[in-house]
């Protein structure tokens, strides 16, 4: 009974390992959107700041998925600093703080902590529908709501989760809309 199994295993496993994986492609966004987002991101952030954008992501409870798209936003297809927008450790270096999730009871004191040492001028942003309402985690005991529970927020994204072309340009409007501030 043992020797079948392995007759069966065998044929199968090779076939696996010279066979190429199963992904699909990856997406393309369109080239004259990313130009524009490149030509409006560049002007924005140089009349505002007069450097580039530094952003500090901060998880207040969230399922990861929006922090799959921010880590897409830095591969090859998007290229996040050639927009001029950089991920940074500290919140000290910060001109965003970028945050993800919805406001947990167990993560209330450490976002108002981060908040506190991220330099005026400084703008939140809550990324994701959980970060805006309390999401799909609307309600629990753990919950208090979106970030606004915690902090004033300057843009809010909605999405479950936003894409990297929404986050992108929704950094774009916040520089753009804050040109007068």
């Amino acid at each position: 009974m043992r020797e079948g199994w392995r007759r069966l295993l065998w044929p199968r496993l090779a076939r696996a390992l010279v066979s190429p994986p199963l992904t699909d492609a990856p997406p393309v966004p369109p080239e004259e959107l990313v130009q524009a987002l490149v030509a409006r991101l560049e002007a924005a952030a140089q009349a505002r700041l007069g450097r580039s954008l530094a952003i500090r992501q901060v998880d207040a409870g969230s399922c990861n998925g929006c922090e799959l798209e921010m880590s897409a936003m830095q591969n090859v297809v998007y290229d996040l600093e050639r927009f001029g927008l950089r991920f940074v450790a500290s919140p000290r270096h910060a001109d965003v703080l970028l945050v993800t999730g919805p406001l947990t009871r167990n993560m209330r004191e450490a976002l108002l902590r981060t908040a506190e040492c991220t330099p005026e001028p400084r703008w939140v942003v809550a990324a994701g529908d959980c970060a805006v309402d309390g999401g799909i985690f609307k309600g629990s005991y753990a919950v208090e709501g979106g970030i606004e529970a915690a902090l004033p927020v300057d843009l809010l994204i909605p999405g479950c989760p936003p894409t990297p072309a929404q986050l992108l340009e929704g950094m774009l409007a916040l520089l753009e809309a804050q040109g007068g501030r």
